[in-house]
């Protein structure tokens, strides 16, 4: 009797947390999506330009979906008490896990490259940028958007844009949205007086570093949520599994 309680408890406890693992699937889901979708965040210049942010959306894609498929398999089998069902579950469920802290560690390792990566994808597109031409201008309305509200102006200083074919073929020329008095949110716009003073100084670098990290924070409070109720979800289902074998044998008729 006590060790049918125990297998009723933790049937539907696992049944709660693959309920939960269903729900950080989608939410795992939905960020990726966003990633693809999104076209007003620093996650659109990227994107443009580097082609693994977009293969990491499709991934997260994937990840989400079948997250939310074994969550829906994992209740099922608790459900139902399907053994055959929880041992696939316990498996898929332990690769995600094994695949997850092995993806981790990559990007931890990776850190730096990507760094470099992200700094060479902004410095051509601001030696590229010419709003007027009607040419990749998602990204560049994206960069006016980030240096507009974060009241900055190139990548690691203003002199940055000294490097744009439009600035250096004028005298008076810099991107509006440089400017401490805009006229105009995109494009270039003249100044009067000198540059320093007329534009901001600070580059972007840092206050785009800080969106990251903040976002960073989310991404991985998402993925430690995602591991624990993985660790549960096999504890669980590695416990029910074996309550469900020993009530087998207990109904064997001994001779």
């Amino acid at each position: 009797m006590a060790t049918s309680g125990c297998m009723k408890v933790t049937k539907y406890f696992l049944f709660l947390f693959n309920l939960l693992f269903f729900i950080l699937g989608a939410v795992i889901l939905g960020f990726g999506i966003w990633i693809l979708v999104d076209k007003t965040s620093f996650i659109a210049v990227l994107q443009t330009s580097s082609s693994y942010l977009r293969t990491g959306s499709y991934i997260l894609i994937a990840v989400g979906g079948f997250t939310m498929v074994m969550g829906f398999l994992g209740c099922l089998g608790a459900v139902n008490e399907i053994r055959c069902l929880l041992g696939l579950y316990f498996s898929f469920l332990l690769i995600i896990l094994i695949a997850q802290v092995a993806a981790g560690i990559l990007i931890y390792l990776q850190r730096d490259t990507l760094k470099t990566e992200m700094s060479s994808i902004i410095h051509e597109l601001i030696v590229t940028y010419d709003y007027e031409d009607g040419k990749n201008t998602s990204a560049e309305t994206t960069w006016d958007y980030i240096q507009t509200n974060l009241r900055c102006c190139g990548w690691t200083n203003y002199q940055n844009w000294t490097a744009n074919t439009v600035v250096q073929n004028s005298t008076n020329q810099y991107p509006c949205s440089c400017m401490k008095n805009q006229s105009s949110p995109n494009g270039f716009c003249q100044y009067n007086g000198t540059v320093e003073s007329a534009v901001y100084q600070t580059g972007c670098m840092q206050g785009v570093e800080s969106w990251l990290q903040d976002n960073l924070g989310i991404i991985l409070g998402v993925c430690v949520g995602v591991a624990v109720i993985e660790l549960l979800g096999l504890i669980l289902s590695m416990c029910l599994c074996r309550s469900i074998q020993s009530e087998d044998y207990t109904k064997v008729p001994k001779y």
